[in-house]
């Protein structure tokens, strides 16, 4: 069993940074897929970013591509989500996620784990 748990969301400026933390536990996740989804209220969970077990392949949904960047670290057991350039349309929350597949994938079915999400608001 996986626990996932999300940290770093908050309150930004349009234009701003933030990034995002995912610490997991239970196992080692170095042979998992993991992602990012996002999620705002009355929409369904939307894809941001996906990366392999080794970190080696990743990609991103097109309305975040060249802001955000996904990666991991599997010797702390951690995936990180780096958010510059932020826009309004950005606020969700987020959520990560693992599966027991070594490659990402951009289905929320594709996934076994998911953390309880973290907050990410942008003001304009």
């Amino acid at each position: 069993q996986v626990q996932l748990v999300e940290s770093g969301g908050g309150l930004v400026q349009a234009g701003g940074s933030l990034r995002l933390s995912c610490a997991a536990s239970g196992r080692s996740v170095r042979d998992y897929g993991m992602a990012w989804f996002r999620q705002t209220p009355g929409k369904e969970r939307e894809f941001v970013a996906t990366i392999s077990g080794n970190g080696g392949i990743t990609a991103s949904a097109d309305s975040v591509k060249g802001r955000f960047t996904i990666s991991r670290d599997n010797s702390k057991n951690t995936l990180s989500l780096q958010m510059n350039s932020l826009k309004p349309e950005d606020t969700a929350v987020y959520y990560c996620a693992a599966r027991t597949g070594y490659f990402g994938a951009r289905k929320v079915g594709e996934y076994n784990y998911w953390g309880q999400g973290t907050q990410v608001t942008v003001s304009s």
